[in-house]
């Protein structure tokens, strides 16, 4: 279904570059989206719009009580989404945001145990919240995801490209109100100002391009120059 997928998102673009004021066709498969951003996930994606930062397994967090040593403390999420504290118990905290947690330590320890307790909840290390880089980039694999991260931080992050990438040919997969979709992106225009460095999110997948694991996209990849802003497209 992919393959078919980016079979015919190609002849879109491809139609799209010869006539670009005439509206590109959707088709029984795809949908193609007039907008200049790849939109945002929904919390149901495991990140909300406003982008923060969600606790998740074996992520690593700072817990500090002003004033009271003995609750100040690194602490690392255990593989269930779970931390352990003393007067406070265990906490599922998987999907909580460092300020809902402290809320909730917060609300554990006032008035039983310190009286006017002022909490604050760090992540220092987040292993739980990353995005997948592939393709043509010195070192693929997956990145850690912060709320300033954007394509060209990302594709930093990752080594840069090899010396054979090709700038005008990143994709990025993310689900969306849990519908897949993909961005086509060209790095160069990007530099040059031409449109926005797009954000990029938790488990985002971004593809530069060729590579083993992307032979599907080949045909999606010739045309892609003729691009002069994003393509965004909803896989059906």
């Amino acid at each position: 279904m992919l393959r078919a997928f980016f079979l015919t998102i190609s002849g879109l673009v491809l139609l799209g570059g010869c006539a670009r004021n005439e509206p590109i066709q959707s088709t029984a498969d795809l949908t193609v989206v007039e907008m200049a951003v790849l939109p945002a996930p929904g919390r149901e994606d495991l990140v909300a719009p406003d982008r923060p930062s969600f606790i998740g397994p074996l992520d690593t967090i700072n817990v500090e009580v002003f004033n009271v040593t003995e609750l100040t403390r690194d602490i690392v999420v255990d593989s269930g989404g779970r931390v352990t504290m003393p007067l406070v118990g265990t906490i599922d905290v998987n999907g909580m945001t460092a300020v809902e947690l402290a809320s909730r330590i917060d609300e554990s320890l006032r008035g039983r145990y310190v009286r006017d307790p002022q909490v604050t909840v760090t992540i220092k290390g987040s292993v739980s919240q990353v995005v997948t880089v592939d393709g043509e980039i010195e070192n693929p694999g997956t990145y850690p995801v912060t709320n300033q991260s954007t394509l060209l931080r990302t594709l930093a992050l990752s080594g840069g490209f090899t010396e054979n990438a090709k700038l005008d040919d990143v994709v990025i997969l993310r689900t969306v109100g849990q519908q897949r979709m993909a961005g086509l992106y060209n790095v160069s225009q990007i530099r040059r100002g031409a449109y926005v460095d797009p954000p990029i999110y938790p488990n985002d997948v971004v593809v530069v391009g060729d590579s083993p694991s992307r032979r599907l996209f080949r045909d999606f990849i010739a045309v892609s120059p003729l691009l002069a802003a994003p393509l965004i497209a909803v896989l059906q």
